[in-house]
């Protein structure tokens, strides 16, 4: 299934760090993701320096560094998982520059294997679109989509600059700042998806979405998709700290994730009917 595919209805795209918080435990939780109903699994390869995180995801990174976590170990857990979903890779683009054999060439080493694990696509949350071209030209070789974030400052030449180059789906920014759950959905949500209306690709929203009520509002705001990683990250590392047993977690991450799902749904019936009808 390709990643436009998986937005036929409204999709629920959970995030989690692989190997957060340690590889074995991150396959169970990735897994009973997938079980409650995610229609694309985000996985986070961990980078010492996550500039676009929240306290939240950042101790997720670093539990995951902790325990091993590396581009090839990301790798190895791809090939690993036991879900029947499209996989995309959240991380930084210096491990991709970087990765590959001392005198080969930057950046198709790590698209090439990722290819072949089954990763779908990816998130470079510090990539300008300005200089997405060597990514994007190696995405269209192996067949990757490639993702951008648009945060609701993004607008004009910058905002048809990254819409040249996305693929799969757009990351539409709640709120400005940081990862991290809210209580509250932001009014912006609206403003960008709004921005973002003559285009025709999927649109997901993420940045502060914790519950079915928050996937149920930006759904019926026109969003395709909703974006969680935070309130999923939370339950991990609380299971984590109690000293739970992985399978207790897992239910916890399924039982949110079915409740995120059901949100979405039921989101896209609040929307008003095209005349006609």
């Amino acid at each position: 299934m390709s990643l436009e595919d998986a937005f036929e209805e409204p999709a629920f795209v959970p995030y989690l760090a692989a190997g957060d918080p340690d590889f074995d435990s991150s396959l169970a939780y990735v897994e009973a993701l997938a079980r409650g109903g995610a229609d694309v699994i985000e996985l986070g390869l961990p980078f010492s320096e996550p500039i676009a995180e929240g306290p939240t995801i950042q101790q997720a990174v670093v539990r995951s560094l902790e325990g091993g976590m590396t581009p090839e170990r990301f790798f190895e857990f791809v090939e690993a998982l036991d879900v029947d979903v499209p996989l995309v890779c959240m991380t930084y683009y210096n491990l991709i520059y970087q990765f590959g054999p001392e005198g080969s060439e930057p950046v198709r080493p790590f698209v090439e294997r990722a290819a072949e694990v089954g990763i779908e696509g990816f998130v470079v949350p510090d990539l300008p679109a300005e200089e997405a071209d060597l990514l994007r030209t190696y995405c269209d070789e192996f067949g990757l989509d490639l993702i951008f974030i648009i945060a609701p400052t993004t607008v004009g030449e910058r905002l048809k600059r990254m819409m040249e180059h996305v693929s799969g789906y757009v990351y539409v920014q709640a709120r400005l700042g940081v990862t991290g759950a809210r209580a509250d959905i932001s009014e912006q949500t609206e403003e960008t998806l709004a921005r973002l209306e003559a285009y025709d690709v999927p649109k997901a929203v993420g940045f502060g979405i914790s519950t079915g009520e928050h996937a149920e509002e930006v759904i019926a705001a026109g969003a395709d998709g909703v974006i969680v990683g935070s309130a999923l990250v939370d339950i991990v590392a609380k299971g984590h700290e109690n000293g739970d047993s992985v399978d207790a977690t897992a239910a916890k991450l399924q039982s949110l994730a079915a409740e995120l799902k059901a949100g979405a749904l039921a989101g896209m019936k609040r929307r008003p009917r095209p005349e006609g009808t």
